[in-house]
């Protein structure tokens, strides 16, 4: 498996490539695909990369893990196929959405039309076993995606992080809060969206602070 990912984003990751972490990452995922069930398909592991090149990125929503059910993960943090059971978190995100912008609850819980407008659905690991949460983890991946947010942080200014749950807040560490705006709340689980997602009002914030850095607002309407 060659790393294939959008041209911009492979010039600003390139000294991570190189490094030993990475050629072992790499080593595991390409046996892992060979031998089992893994999501993404391989050719959307960089997904949240290519549908949202790094000279475009506006606004960075931060997953841990990509879903390991039969068809839902398509590369890009929250997000299903279509055709695909809109997940719980997912549902979460839409009725703060509406709630906050008063658009439509989708009928689809693909989320690429988010990524053309320079959102970075990133999540911190990018692949992963079918049904089984959690098995890819501490292989490498949380490095690369560490290197990914530092580097946004460092080289961009005017980004929005959205920042959910715990997991997100303390990989989020590292950002500068001089340069970029960051916004923090519960995650949108069922088990915590109560605790302080709902209410947030994250979607109308990222685009008053858009708006102010004139930069343009995004279109949340999916």
């Amino acid at each position: 498996m060659g790393v294939t990912i959008e041209k911009a984003w492979k010039q600003q990751l390139e000294s991570e490539f190189s490094k030993m972490y990475f050629k072992d990452l790499i080593q595991f995922v390409k046996s892992e695909y060979a031998t089992k069930h893994i999501y993404p398909p391989g050719k959307l592991i960089f997904n949240a990369f290519d549908k949202c090149p790094f000279d475009q990125v506006k606004v960075v929503i931060l997953g841990q893990d990509p879903y390991h059910g039969l068809g839902q993960a398509n590369g890009l943090c929250f997000s299903v196929q279509n055709g695909v059971a809109i997940p719980p978190s997912l549902k979460n995100i839409f009725k703060e959405m509406n709630a906050d912008l008063e658009f439509p609850i989708p009928q689809s819980g693909n989320l690429e039309n988010w990524s053309k407008q320079g959102i970075l659905l990133l999540n911190a690991t990018l692949t992963v076993r079918a049904n089984q949460a959690g098995s890819h983890q501490n292989r490498g991946w949380e490095a690369f995606t560490d290197a990914v947010v530092k580097c946004l942080s460092e080289k961009k200014e005017n980004l929005v992080f959205m920042l959910w749950g715990a997991y997100a807040q303390q990989k989020g560490k590292q950002i500068d809060a001089s340069k970029h705006l960051i916004l923090r709340s519960a995650h949108p689980s069922p088990f915590s969206a109560e605790k302080g997602f709902f209410g947030n009002r994250h979607f109308s914030k990222a685009n008053k602070y858009l708006k102010e850095k004139g930069k343009g607002e995004i279109n949340w309407k999916l």
